[in-house]
C-alpha cells in the first residue's frame, strides 16, 4: 500500500519539494550536458587539428611513381616509427600502418583489433574520428589515411593510415568533479527548499489553523469567538467570512435561547397555576364519584369522564413541573443509603400495584441513592408496563460491583422496533392507539432524566414476549 498524504502541510511541502527537485535537476542536468559537449567538442578539435597539421608537415619520400604506393618499397619501417614519433604525444598512442608493415607507439596497449571495422574503412576516403572506451577508460580515435597531390596537383591516397587514440582521462576527471559538484549544490539546494517549504506552509496553514480552532471554540458553545482578518488574500476573505457566520449563528443562538427559556418559563408558570384549581377540583372529586353512581345513565357516565380527565390533568401537570424543573438546572439529588426491597415494595404499595407485579430483591440490599427520585423512575417504568404491556410484570434488583440494576419486564406484545429508540423523548406515543392514553407522554423521558441525574442510564429491549426495561444507577 503507498503513502499518500493527506494532510494539506505534506501535499504543500511535497509539492515544493517536486517543484524544487524537478527544477534543479533539469538545471543541473542541461549545464552538465553542456559543459561535457562543449569540453569534449574544444578536445576534439584541437586533436584533430593537431594531427591534421602534423600529418600536413610530414615529409613521404618518393618511389618510383608519383605518389607512395603500398607496393612500394621506398618506405621503410624508419619512415613508419619516425611518422609515429610525430603523432605521438602525452596520454597518446599511434598505429601507423603501410601495406604489410604496421608500427605501434611504444606503450601502447592497442593494436588493429580495437579499431572498429567501419571506422578502418570511413578513414580510406577522409579523416574520421569516434570516442571510444577502451580498457576501462575514455579514448577519441582519429584514423585517416594520408592524402598527397602528386605532379599534376590530383590529391591521392599514399596507402598509409595512421589511428590516433588520444586520452580523454582528465576531460572524464573534471566532468566527474563537476557532477559531483552539482550533486552536492543539488543537496544544498534540496535542503533548502525544504526549510523554505515548510516554513511557507506553516505560514499559509497559520490562518488555517486559526480557524479550525476558532471553529472548534465555536462548537463548544463560545459564541463570541471572532478572528482579526489581516491582508486581502483569500484566506482573509474566507476569515471574514467565519466571522460573518459566527455573529449569524451567535444571533440564532440567542435567540433561540431566549425563546427557549420564555418557553420554559411559560410552561413553568402554567403549571404553577393550573395546580390550584386543580386542587380545588381534586377536593369534590371524591364526592362526585360518590354520587356518579346515583346519576341517570347519561350524567354519571359524563361525571366519570369528567373525573378521569381531572386525574389526566393532575398527572400532565405533575409531569410538566417536573420537567421545568429539569430544564432549568433546579432539580437537586440527594442520596441516602435505603433499603432497595423496602423502597420498592412501597412504591408499588402506594400505587396499588403490590397484587400485579412480581417483585425479587435480596434481602437486606443498601444502596445510596434519591429514594424520592428512585420511585419516580420506578413507578414510570412500573406503570409503563401495567398499562401498555401484559402481566406477568417483574421487577427484580441486585447490587453488583459497577452499581445497581433493577430491571422491569411484561409479557406483553412489546414495543414496536421502530419505536424503541424514541420511547424515551417527551410527548412521545408507540402507536396511534395510545394517543388518549392516562399517561402524558412524559413518564419515561422524566425517568430517564432522574436516572442521568444519578449519573446512571435506562434501556430498553424487546423480549419474546414483551419488553424489558434495565435501570443502572452506579455507586456514588
Amino acid at each position: 500500500m503507498s503513502w499518500v498524504p493527506t494532510g494539506l502541510r505534506g501535499r504543500l511541502v511535497i509539492t515544493f519539494l517536486l517543484v524544487a527537485i524537478i527544477a534543479s535537476v533539469a538545471v543541473a542536468g542541461l549545464g552538465y550536458q553542456l559543459v561535457r559537449r562543449e569540453l569534449l567538442d574544444r578536445v576534439q578539435r584541437v586533436s584533430v587539428s593537431d594531427i591534421r597539421d602534423t600529418l600536413s608537415r610530414v615529409a613521404l619520400p618518393v618511389g618510383a611513381s608519383d605518389v607512395v604506393w603500398p607496393s612500394d618499397s621506398t618506405v621503410t619501417d624508419e619512415d613508419l616509427g619516425d611518422l609515429v614519433n610525430a603523432l605521438n604525444g602525452p596520454d597518446r598512442a599511434v598505429i601507423v600502418t603501410y601495406g604489410g608493415h604496421r608500427r605501434i607507439s611504444r606503450g601502447s596497449p592497442f593494436t588493429m583489433t580495437d579499431v572498429p571495422d567501419q571506422l578502418r574503412w570511413q578513414a580510406t576516403r577522409r579523416l574520421v574520428f569516434q570516442r571510444l572506451r577502451l580498457n576501462d577508460r575514455p579514448w577519441l580515435l582519429v584514423a585517416t589515411q594520408i592524402h598527397r597531390a602528386n605532379q599534376n596537383g590530383v590529391v591521392r591516397g599514399t596507402g598509409l593510415s595512421a589511428y590516433v587514440f588520444v586520452s580523454l582521462s582528465d576531460e572524464e576527471g573534471v566532468l566527474n568533479r563537476l557532477r559531483g559538484s552539482l550533486l552536492q549544490a543539488g543537496g544544498i539546494t534540496l535542503a533548502i527548499a525544504l526549510t523554505v517549504a515548510l516554513l511557507s506552509a506553516w505560514q499559509v496553514l497559520l490562518p488555517v489553523r486559526r480557524l479550525g480552532t476558532a471553529a472548534r471554540m465555536l462548537g463548544a458553545g463560545e459564541l463570541h469567538i471572532r478572528l482579526p482578518v489581516r491582508g486581502k488574500d483569500e484566506l482573509a476573505e474566507l476569515t471574514a467570512i467565519f466571522n460573518e457566520t459566527a455573529e449569524a449563528l451567535e444571533e440564532k443562538v440567542t435567540e433561540l435561547r431566549t425563546l427557549e427559556a420564555m418557553s420554559r418559563r411559560f410552561v413553568a408558570d402554567v403549571s404553577h397555576e393550573l395546580r390550584t384549581p386543580l386542587t380545588a377540583m381534586t377536593a369534590v372529586t371524591d364526592m362526585l364519584s360518590e354520587e356518579a353512581d346515583g346519576l341517570p345513565d347519561d350524567a354519571g357516565e359524563a361525571v366519570r369522564i369528567v373525573l378521569r380527565e381531572i386525574d389526566r390533568l393532575k398527572i400532565l401537570v405533575e409531569h410538566l413541573i417536573e420537567v421545568s424543573r429539569f430544564d432549568s438546572g433546579a432539580a437537586v439529588l440527594r442520596r441516602e443509603n435505603v433499603d432497595v426491597g423496602d423502597t420498592l415494595a412501597d412504591c408499588l404499595e402506594v400505587r396499588g400495584w403490590a397484587d400485579q407485579v412480581k417483585l425479587t430483591v435480596p434481602i437486606g440490599l443498601m444502596f445510596s441513592l434519591d429514594p424520592r427520585r428512585f420511585d419516580v423512575i420506578v413507578a414510570n417504568l412500573v406503570g409503563n408496563a401495567l398499562h401498555h404491556g401484559a402481566q406477568p410484570v417483574l421487577v427484580s434488583a441486585r447490587v453488583r460491583p459497577s452499581g445497581l440494576q433493577v430491571t422491569v419486564r411484561d409479557h406483553g406484545e412489546g414495543i414496536p422496533e421502530r419505536s424503541l429508540p424514541h420511547v424515551f423523548e417527551r410527548f412521545y406515543k408507540a402507536g396511534a392507539g395510545r394517543a388518549r392514553s392516562v399517561g402524558s407522554g412524559l413518564g419515561l423521558a422524566i425517568a430517564k432524566a432522574n436516572a442521568e441525574l444519578h449519573r446512571g442510564t435506562i434501556e430498553v429491549r424487546r423480549c419474546d414476549p414483551g419488553t424489558l426495561f434495565t435501570l443502572w444507577i452506579p455507586a456514588p
